[in-house]
């Protein structure tokens, strides 16, 4: 199938589950995670219908998002920040940053933004599967990180992120997911300032339709659309 007909496959089986849950299809965002893809097989997807595009890497962002210049709507960084590539993200002006997964990340984050009068959209990553190959804060830590984040100057909270289990059984996830839209909805009531929990990202290409029935309303999907990665 062509990359068109896999976005509007993916885009269709969003509607379908959001159908099912009396959701609007409008209320989940799917990020197209171009990871890896260059900008002749990007604009393909863009053509289809994508209007947000996720990337991991910066340098690949800094090469390939001047090459897409008035095709997309927002950038969604989704990558591991680095601290010291902090000076070259936010000039690419990403609309959300998904992975702010320690507190001196975001301070640093917060004291370059504030440097540069940039109000920067952050989610807190958690790694609610608590796997040692992943980042985040433990379901234990979340609630206090996103308190102690939340008085920073110059960056905003919107929400949380986290990566379930490489599976091919989503219901293995589910139980995961379930327990990260509990803690969304208990910071969501805390109603704490500089915190408005707009966005849940979980859910990829294997797994998205379980997120979604267990609260996501930003799915992050790439090798359903392109096809199996090339990491060389």
């Amino acid at each position: 199938m062509s990359i068109t007909e896999n976005y509007k496959n993916i885009e269709e089986k969003i509607k379908q589950c959001c159908i099912k849950l009396n959701k609007s299809p409008n209320s989940v965002k799917l990020i197209t995670v171009t990871k890896t893809h260059p900008a002749e097989v990007v604009k393909e997807a863009l053509a289809a219908g994508a209007k947000y595009i996720g990337e991991n890497k910066i340098q690949d962002s800094k090469n390939k998002l001047p090459l897409l210049a008035g095709l997309y709507e927002e950038f969604h960084f989704i990558g591991h920040l680095q601290s010291n590539k902090i000076k070259d993200l936010i000039p690419l002006k990403p609309s959300l940053i998904h992975s702010i997964d320690k507190y001196s990340t975001a301070e640093k984050l917060s004291k370059y933004c504030e440097k540069h009068n940039v109000l920067q959209d952050i989610l807190v990553q958690v790694n609610i599967t608590q796997e040692n190959s992943k980042s985040g804060a433990g379901e234990k830590e979340v609630y206090d990180l996103v308190e102690k984040i939340s008085q920073l100057p110059n960056i905003k909270i919107k929400g949380l992120m986290t990566i379930g289990l490489f599976n091919p059984d989503p219901e293995v996830t589910r139980p995961y997911f379930r327990t990260l839209k509990s803690i969304f909805d208990n910071i969501k009531k805390a109603e704490l300032q500089n915190v408005d929990m707009d966005y849940l990202s979980m859910g990829m290409t294997h797994d998205f339709e379980v997120a979604i029935e267990e609260g996501a309303n930003i799915v992050r999907i790439g090798s359903a659309i392109f096809g199996a990665r090339n990491y060389n």
